[in-house]
Formats: structure tokens, sequence, C-alpha cells
């Protein structure tokens, strides 16, 4: 806990009304508490060479039936920014999200400004589809997002031609 909650306040400005990860012990419990339900899932991103924490990913209001979709949340922590952690990361996280899970569509959804988070689910094969006014609030604003989505369909193709 104390590794993750020191990442996340060390990265405070970085993420700085993009992401809002658990920055004091509380708030690493309730977010604990929220990523234990059945429709939840979270994964922890480690660095091989030394096992540090570089970041998380999480799944959530994951909905079975006909629908079998979720959304999708990342975050890195700024020390590890830019160095391919999350695309390698969310690789992984997408064979267990299409494979394990059996979901059909994973649905992101990124600040039209944060180009780095774009460029990466561009690299991993999510297609835009649409604009949302005021989607979320993060740091206090309902902020505007684009919604970028990656279908099994289209993952397993790429992953062929991998």
């Amino acid at each position: 806990m104390a590794e993750y909650v020191a990442l996340s306040r060390c990265s405070r400005r970085f993420h700085a009304g993009l992401a809002a990860p658990p920055r004091s012990a509380v708030a690493y419990k309730a977010w604990l508490r929220r990523n234990r339900s059945p429709q939840c899932r979270c994964w922890f991103i480690v660095r091989k060479a030394d096992q540090l924490i570089v970041g998380a990913i999480e799944l959530s209001q994951i909905v079975g039936g006909r629908f079998r979709s979720a959304y999708l949340g990342y975050h890195v922590g700024a020390a590890f920014a830019g160095r391919g952690y999350m695309q390698e990361a969310l690789t992984l996280a997408l064979a267990i999200v299409f494979g394990r899970l059996r979901l059909h569509r994973v649905e992101a959804n990124i600040q039209p400004h944060n180009r780095a988070s774009i460029r990466l689910v561009k690299r991993l094969g999510f297609r835009c589809e649409g604009y949302s006014p005021r989607y979320l609030n993060i740091g206090g604003r309902w902020r505007d997002h684009e919604r970028w989505a990656l279908l099994v369909e289209n993952w397993r193709r790429r992953a062929r031609e991998r």
C-alpha cells in the first residue's frame, strides 16, 4: 500500500485533471474495496527488473450476458511515463479481458488533450466511437472525453498479425 500511495503522491502534478489514484491510506482502502466487487478487476503494473509498482489498470462496470462489456481505466506514475510499461501491461490485461473474462468489448474514455493516452489506445487497436461533453468528474470538474473501444474480434485479428 505505501509504495502505491507514494507513487500516486509523487505523480500528483502529472495526473492533475486526468486521473485520481489514491494518495492516502484511507483513499487506498476505499479504492481496494471498490475494486473487490464482482464488477471490477484491478491490476498493479509491476516492473520486472526490480518489482517496483509503476501504475495500475482498472476494469470497471463489467457486465456479462448479452452485453459482455466493461470500462477500462489506467494510470502510470510520472517517473515511468513514456517507457512502454503501460502498453505492455495493457496488452497483457486485454488478453485476460478477451480471454478468461470472455468480454466482447472494452471502452476507454480519454480526455481529448491527453494525446499520449490516445496514441496508446490507437496502437492497441481501439477506435474512437464518439465524443461526450462533461462526461466524467475528475478533480472536481466535469471533463469532456472521447470514447475509445476495442472489440474482441479486432483484438484477435491484431494478435494474429503480431
